[in-house]
């Protein structure tokens, strides 16, 4: 390789003339000149700009920044949160509950007018038999009973022709019956208290009978019968009566 000294540079020998060389050089000179003015000039400017010398437009001749321009800090732009007053909702009054009225009572079915005909529902009819056994063929007395059991006074027709006892066996074959031979015809309408009974006796002759006394009368034989009593459409429960 061979030796480059300070004349050979300064002295280039070549097959061109010496003053393209030269002027080779003087170019290149200039251009490593150029980009180490430029390499310094952002230097300058890089350094002065972070060290604030530069300055701004707004802030005048003393080279200070303006305060104004600064960005807001983060407690100017987010506000704390124990500042931030939350309006509170007042809680809705509860409706009032009002208690429902009981609702009317139906009304009752109309009660019976004092002074008003008896119904067979505001009497009661009842066979009184003597009490202990009945000696076949004698001549006991039965009482017929009718009672007011309403709560207000009524009045019923009590006539002999709707009275009745009869008396049947204990399979309900009919025996004797008061009217079948001889009815007897009255007019008793009676007005009744509360509670009053009206108390009709009847003797019994000891013999059977048949509706219209058309058949033989005899004695009944001995045993267990019941009585049963009557006025007009209202009847009566059975009476146990014994024969012997």
């Amino acid at each position: 390789m061979p030796t480059v000294s300070v004349l050979s540079v300064l002295h280039p020998v070549g097959p061109l003339p010496a003053a393209v060389y030269w002027r080779r050089r003087l170019l290149l000179l200039g251009l490593v000149l150029a980009v180490l003015a430029g390499g310094g000039w952002l230097t300058v400017v890089a350094v002065s700009g972070r060290d604030g010398g530069g300055g701004s437009v707004a802030s005048g001749a003393t080279g200070e920044a303006d305060p104004s321009l600064a960005p807001p800090s983060l407690e100017q732009v987010v506000p704390s949160l124990a500042s931030v007053q939350v309006p509170t909702v007042a809680p809705s009054p509860e409706p009032a509950t009002e208690t429902a009225a009981p609702p009317p009572a139906a009304p009752g079915p109309p009660g019976p007018a004092p002074g008003g005909p008896c119904s067979d529902d505001m009497i009661s009819v009842q066979v009184r038999p003597p009490g202990g056994p009945v000696a076949v063929g004698s001549k006991p007395t039965l009482d017929l009973v009718v009672t007011n059991v309403s709560e207000v006074p009524c009045v019923r027709a009590l006539d002999k022709n709707l009275q009745e006892i009869v008396l049947l066996e204990s399979g309900g074959t009919r025996v004797w019956g008061s009217n079948d031979c001889f009815p007897e015809a009255t007019d008793d309408t009676r007005t009744l208290a509360p509670g009053e009974a009206a108390i009709f006796p009847l003797v019994w002759g000891g013999l059977t009978s048949e509706p219209g006394c058309a058949a033989p009368r005899v004695t009944p034989a001995p045993g267990d019968y019941v009585l049963r009593g009557r006025l007009d459409t209202k009847t009566s429960g059975d009476a146990p009566i014994r024969l012997e």
